[in-house]
């Protein structure tokens, strides 16, 4: 076998590793600190492609201002994230987390009935950004930019994450705020704040997600259940809660999935769900987490 092909599927399978991490940095950041698992995560992540989609129509459907698109339909997702969290969410902390679970999925339902109302049921997309168009030849494969601009992307975004969460005053309060948020209330920190914060985060991540991938992927309903399947098969792989275990969790997943290709052609998706079973039958925590007391 070529090692020009073995190369393009390392790079396809890399490129979908980085956009997983994008949106389940968030679902694992969201559960180590508020023990919440947020089935609605990747319905934000749909909704950031939509208002993408509908950014980029209103500055320029060309492609030419995809980056403020972008931008923008992050940031609309983050404020949508506070809404939820400060309104609804925060009212079910108290209680067990079926309500929570229960709650989201709801939310799943509710938003995405708004999106095809507003958007319709057709498939949508959105060119490339025209700086990033063209191709790379590395190693006698095609490269596209784009697609080497989000393998930059991730670990860039992955050591951001943790230079915040380990050499910051606000990561230490995050941090402190998974370990005993009691005793952390109890100390004057406002742990409401730092629930937002994080909440918003995490919404903000997924849907800058769903944005970077309509140059790559159609926009269309029930692309959000698809995604939060593959979310969540890489936070348990990589351990709920852990950020560097989702980094590599993804990586994982991506290379299983695009090699997997080649070994099971038609049981590509059957070698994950192995590759996970194995690892909640060895570490039931993941990867690199953490046993949940």
């Amino acid at each position: 076998m070529a090692a020009s092909f073995l190369f393009s599927q390392f790079v396809g399978g890399l490129t979908t590793a980085m956009f997983l991490f994008l949106i389940a940095s968030g679902l694992s950041l969201v559960f180590g600190v508020m023990r919440v698992v947020n089935f609605a995560h990747g319905t934000f992540y749909m909704l950031g492609a939509y208002l993408a989609w509908q950014a980029v129509q209103w500055l320029s459907p060309t492609g030419e201002n995809f980056w403020p698109a972008a931008l923008l339909a992050a940031l609309g997702i983050a404020v949508l994230g506070a809404v939820v969290e400060r309104l609804l969410l925060r009212h079910l902390y108290g209680r067990e987390e079926l309500y929570q679970l229960l709650f989201t999925y709801a939310l799943v339902l509710i938003l995405g009935d708004a999106a095809k109302f507003i958007w319709g049921t057709g498939q949508l997309s959105v060119t490339r950004p025209p700086v990033l168009a063209a191709s790379l030849h590395l190693f006698g494969a095609e490269v596209p930019l784009y697609n080497l601009f989000i393998m930059i992307l991730g670990p860039l975004i992955a050591l951001g994450g943790w230079l915040v969460l380990n050499r910051s005053g606000a990561g230490r309060l995050v941090r402190a705020a998974s370990y005993d948020r009691e005793m952390l209330d109890a100390l004057g920190a406002n742990v409401g704040t730092i629930y937002t914060g994080m909440f918003v985060v995490s919404a903000f991540l997924a849907g800058l997600s769903g944005a970077l991938v309509t140059p790559i992927e159609s926009v269309v309903p029930g692309m959000d259940v698809e995604i939060i399947v593959q979310a969540f098969i890489v936070v348990v792989i990589g351990g709920l809660g852990s950020f560097w275990g989702t980094f590599w969790g993804s990586v994982i997943y991506g290379q299983v999935l695009s090699f997997g290709i080649l070994i099971f052609p038609g049981f590509s998706l059957f070698s994950v769900f192995a590759l996970m079973a194995v690892i909640l039958i060895i570490r039931p925590w993941g990867l690199f987490g953490r046993p949940i007391r």
